[in-house]
């Protein structure tokens, strides 16, 4: 028994955990290997799941397996691949984008304001 943050800390339990505190007949059971085919990027990969589906696919070993289709994988993420991809329907980056332009104009010309009031604050100074 370890103690971790002032409580006892039970390690054989963490250790020897022997499955009996799942609930049962709710986790699958028929895992198989199954085709996960990205439409877009043309990249497929083997792994367990149980998706089901009626299209098969020959793999690279020969063997047939079930294929699921997907729209969007790690091979065509914007987040994975690092392409910035805005899809805008409703007009949203248009009207930010012309929000930020016309902020920066109005620092602009408060800047130019400014450096004039200095310049006449400084000529003021001169006399």
């Amino acid at each position: 028994m370890l103690w971790y943050r002032g409580a006892p800390f039970d390690t054989e339990r963490l250790f020897c955990y022997d499955g009996t505190d799942m609930k049962s007949s709710i986790h699958p059971q028929d895992y198989r290997l199954v085709v996960f085919s990205d439409e877009q990027a043309g990249f497929s990969f083997l792994t367990r799941s149980t998706a089901q589906s009626s299209e098969t696919i020959k793999w690279e070993d020969g063997n047939e397996y079930p294929l699921i289709k997907v729209h969007v994988s790690s091979a065509s993420h914007p987040f994975f691949t690092g392409e910035e991809k805005i899809i805008d329907t409703e007009g949203r980056v248009d009207r930010f984008e012309a929000r930020r332009k016309a902020a920066e104009e109005l620092r602009h010309q408060m800047a130019a304001k400014a450096k004039k009031q200095n310049a006449r604050k400084a000529q003021k100074t001169e006399k």
